[in-house]
């Protein structure tokens, strides 16, 4: 008889967690919805956390993730994702991922989950991320091939929007691309400085407006004074001699 009621009591308590689990699901997927209509990303987060406790689902997890580094949260959201290169992950995940550890400052980590999205999809904008990333870390013949890439493909609708500046200003994509390639030549070598020049020159033309183009471009011809000024320090030390 006590084994009949222990079972018995055991059935009603399932029973009554499965309902308030049911209840509770419930009620955070109203309420997310009503944040979602309400625009307040940190009630969604907060919705979409509780679901996640409730009914673990990598979809809701990828989600969660974009909304964390869409608020500028990103290591909230790499701490949900991870850092793995994983090719079998969601395209929004890579997608949050690549963004996320850019931001961080992570471009070792961030250039694999960009490989990514470009292997899927091929992009000019994805292949400019590609260039930059690949530059930080030193890997100059990928970033040259997707500076081809881009210089290839570009077409004069497509903007590149800078927002260091103030205001922010907006460049055509294919002056991006000529802008990098005067960077490249320069981290290949040093003795590069004049090509590099004539690279961001061409740049410069395309979008006159380029400010950053502009700030490197005279940071290279000071480089080439002194470099001048080197050489003639040492070829009259010579002469001394």
């Amino acid at each position: 008889m006590k084994k009949t009621t222990f079972v018995f009591l055991l059935l009603c308590a399932s029973t009554v967690f499965s309902q308030s689990k049911k209840e509770l699901t419930e009620h955070y997927q109203a309420f997310y919805e009503q944040m979602k209509i309400q625009g307040d990303v940190r009630g969604v987060i907060n919705a979409l956390t509780h679901l996640n406790v409730l009914e673990p689902n990598q979809k809701r997890t990828d989600t969660l993730a974009y909304f964390y580094s869409n608020s500028g949260q990103h290591v909230q959201a790499v701490n949900l994702l991870g850092t793995e290169k994983d090719t079998k992950a969601s395209n929004l995940a890579v997608e949050v991922k690549a963004r996320a550890l850019k931001a961080l400052n992570q471009p070792q980590l961030a250039v694999q989950q960009f490989d990514i999205m470009f292997s899927r999809q091929p992009d000019i904008y994805v292949a400019y991320d590609l260039v930059d990333l690949n530059l930080q870390i030193g890997k100059i013949v990928e970033a040259q091939t997707y500076i081809n890439y881009g210089l290839e493909n570009a077409q004069e609708k497509d903007m590149l929007p800078f927002y260091e500046a103030n205001p922010p200003y907006q460049v055509p994509l294919k002056a991006a691309f000529k802008y990098q390639e005067g960077l490249l030549k320069y981290n290949e070598n040093k003795a590069n400085v004049d090509q590099a020049i004539n690279l961001i020159d061409e740049a410069i033309v395309m979008a006159p407006n380029f400010k950053l183009a502009k700030q490197i471009r005279e940071l290279l011809l000071n480089q080439k004074e002194l470099n001048l000024q080197e050489k003639t320090k040492a070829s009259t030390s010579q002469d001394k001699q």
